[in-house]
């Protein structure tokens, strides 16, 4: 019945077409394994299938049916925009192991947004738009084709059975199964498991209600393949937590690990391991450090003198992490590059060793969460103890202790020297308690007895200036030549410019001293998009357009034009003899935002002049009655200190030309793919839309 749906589907509208790309058959017809490419017109904005540039996207469907085990297992994955999506699915449909007469199916899916034009949100919403509707015409299309098999007179098929000359078990014997038994087909016909994101899990069978959903239980081979040992309490930890985060976060939610790592790291305490948590989150948007891997190139230097790299893996399937900071010149390094250069490539460090961590988890078959790092401090002196790279190294720590908890499975110390214990009360206060028990300092040559490297490394992968016979590909270090230094102005600079190269731009805005921003539209029918997180305080997002540019603030004004803040600057364009209505207008309606919220939105502009984007500070309405303030006021007012609110935001023009003719479904988008507010401009003389979700 399942098969009946290929190669085209009618109850499927958006499911176009599909090709055999690959097929197998066992030579005693028990497996059948078919590979498809599928053709699928996407219920999607017709904009935003201009701006990506494609009209159909493409999956790639492997069924694998084992008629000795009873089971069709499918799996499908996404051809196109693979490289900044990724969505996986598996379905599954077995016998129930306690009456043969029934059917199981379960059916879990993940999605992985890296970056999608700044339109992630958006595409967040369709993927999960289409999913949940096929999970609801998905019992309906099998039964479809059942019941056109019984009225062509099929209604039963045969049980297979090996041939006479290798059958070696009765065939009417049915061995107990778990509920989803793993597919036995030869390796060559398999394909690597997926590594849920999230586990969007649906199970259904005649038998009785399903006891357990995706709010308050997770699949137990789920847990031990990828999570490790997990107690009820804790279980119920990540659950509420990944619940909590899918229902308030709005942007990338981690995967399980990743979750549990900070539980693990605040002892399972919910709203400590939130609070963390919420700050990493916010901390990797801000400097972009998902793509850290893809989108930086460490400086020439770093690569020549950083001493330091991946060196297979230890006893327990560790990747390990050979550092030789004995051999590294710290000082030079600094003066040469700067803290930011140094903090970063430590952050493409840990990102690699996340990844390596998944990898081997799927090589080895159990959850591997953490890494093994081998610090080797010969050649250690007084060189190291240099001020500015200790203050450095200090800094590498703070950070790397609040976003990457609980990854350093262990730290073995060796060749330790006798200005180690100076280093050591430096740094160790800065250094979690968790964190400290898995450090092993060995003295001298102590690494070499009982108790040494061998019984956290094989003897084959021991690296050769250690003794073993495994070459090392790790840079040796040595000392920066001075020629490569620069001056304490260029490394500010350069700090400054790493740092902001994050698309996002920080900025405060003060009661009674809104931020705004400039954009200047040449051609009419352009696209103003933006996406901003209020991180502090209430504001009132507005649009404003004129047909005569705002003069620029004034540099050395103290506070008129133009604030600067730790937390972000604060710039304001219209001038204060400005009046609404005559010398500028607004162009869609305002817009409250509060603190927590993500909001992401277009506005189509309908002539060209200038238009200012604009985060104003919002005050609390006062009682109509009584002209004084709700006590609900006063209280969440206590919440914003000194009248200041955060955001943290990012704008882009989308030119006309790239989109020209699809005003219409930019105007119809708003029930085409979510549920978006209905802060929406129209009329005959200005024509502009603008979709705002939150």
């Amino acid at each position: 019945a399942y098969e009946r749906r290929f190669p085209t589907c009618p109850l499927i509208p958006m499911f176009v077409a599909s090709d055999t790309v690959n097929e197998y058959k066992s030579e005693d017809e028990a497996i059948h394994v078919i590979e498809r490419r599928c053709k699928l017109d996407i219920d999607a904005p017709r904009l935003l299938k201009k701006i990506a540039g494609v009209d159909y996207v493409y999956f790639v469907q492997k069924n694998s049916l084992n008629r000795r085990e009873r089971t069709l297992h499918i799996e499908a994955y996404n051809e196109t925009f693979s490289n900044r999506v990724i969505i996986n699915e598996h379905c599954s449909y077995t016998v129930h192991p306690d009456n043969e007469d029934w059917t199981c199916f379960e059916q879990s899916a993940s999605l992985d947004i890296k970056s999608f034009f700044g339109f992630e949100s958006t595409v967040e919403k369709i993927a999960m738009k289409q999913y949940t509707s096929n999970i609801k015409k998905g019992k309906e299309i099998i039964e479809y084709y059942l019941k056109q098999l019984e009225e062509e007179g099929i209604t039963f098929v045969p049980r297979w059975t090996p041939p006479v000359a290798c059958k070696s078990e009765s065939s009417t014997s049915h061995p107990r199964r778990p509920v989803s038994p793993a597919i036995n087909i030869p390796e060559s016909a398999t394909k690597e498991g997926l590594s849920s994101k999230e586990i969007l899990n649906t199970s259904s069978s005649p038998s009785e209600p399903t006891a357990g959903t995706p709010d308050d239980k997770l699949d137990a081979d789920y847990i031990k393949r990828y999570l490790g040992d997990l107690t009820p309490m804790q279980e119920s930890c990540l659950i509420r937590l990944r619940q909590w985060l899918q229902e308030t976060h709005k942007g990338k939610i981690p995967k399980d690990e990743h979750i549990l790592r900070f539980l693990r790291a605040r002892d399972f305490n919910i709203d400590k391991a939130r609070e963390i948590l919420c700050q990493s989150l916010t901390w990797r948007k801000q400097h972009q450090v998902d793509y850290i891997l893809d989108t930086w190139n460490p400086p020439q230097v770093l690569q020549d003198y950083y001493a330091g790299g991946w060196h297979h893996h230890d006893k327990d399937g560790r990747p390990l992490y050979v550092l030789r900071l004995g051999q590294m010149d710290t000082k030079g390094l600094v003066r040469a590059l700067g803290e930011e250069a140094l903090l970063r490539y430590v952050l493409s460090i840990n990102e690699e060793g996340l990844r390596r961590c998944e990898e081997n988890t799927k090589v080895f078959g159990r959850p591997i969460s953490s890494w093994t790092c081998l610090v080797d401090l010969e050649g250690l002196n007084m060189r190291h103890l240099w001020r500015p790279g200790v203050k450095a190294l200090l800094r590498i720590i703070e950070v790397v202790e609040a976003n990457y908890p609980e990854t350093l499975g262990r730290l073995l110390i060796l060749r330790a020297p006798r200005v180690f214990p100076v280093l050591w009360t430096l740094v160790s206060p800065f250094i979690d308690d968790n964190t400290r028990k898995k450090f092993l300092i060995y003295a001298g040559n102590d690494y070499q007895g009982p108790g040494g490297l061998l019984d956290y490394i094989d003897k084959e992968i021991i690296p050769d200036f250690l003794g073993g016979e495994c070459m090392c590909e790790v840079p040796e270090g040595g000392l920066v030549p001075k020629s490569l230094y620069r001056t304490a102005e260029e490394l500010e600079n350069e700090d400054i410019k790493l740092w902001t190269e994050t698309i996002y731009q920080s900025a405060s805005v003060f009661k009674g001293a809104p931020h705004e921003v400039l954009i200047q539209i040449v051609d009419a029918s352009s696209v103003i998009t933006w996406d901003f997180d209020v991180c502090k305080g209430d504001i009132v997002f507005n649009i404003f357009h004129s047909k005569r540019g705002p003069q620029p603030p004034k540099k050395d004004s103290l506070g008129a034009h133009s604030i600067t803040s730790p937390g972000g600057n604060n710039v304001q364009l219209i001038d204060k003899v400005w009046q609404l209505g005559r010398d500028y207008s607004m162009v869609e309606s305002p817009l409250i935002c509060k603190e927590g919220e993500s909001v992401q939105g277009s506005h189509v502009t309908r002539w060209p002049g200038f238009y200012i984007l604009q985060w104003k500070f919002h005050s609390m309405p006062a009682c109509a009655t009584t002209n004084l303030p709700r006590v609900d006021d006063v209280l969440a007012s206590l919440q914003v200190s000194s009248h200041k609110c955060k955001v943290m935001y990012y704008t882009e023009v989308i030119g006309s030309e790239d989109f020209r003719g699809s005003m219409t479904s930019l105007e119809s988008s708003h029930s085409g793919f979510s549920q978006l507010s209905a802060a929406t401009t129209s009329s005959s003389q200005s024509h502009s839309s603008s979709m705002i979700s939150r």
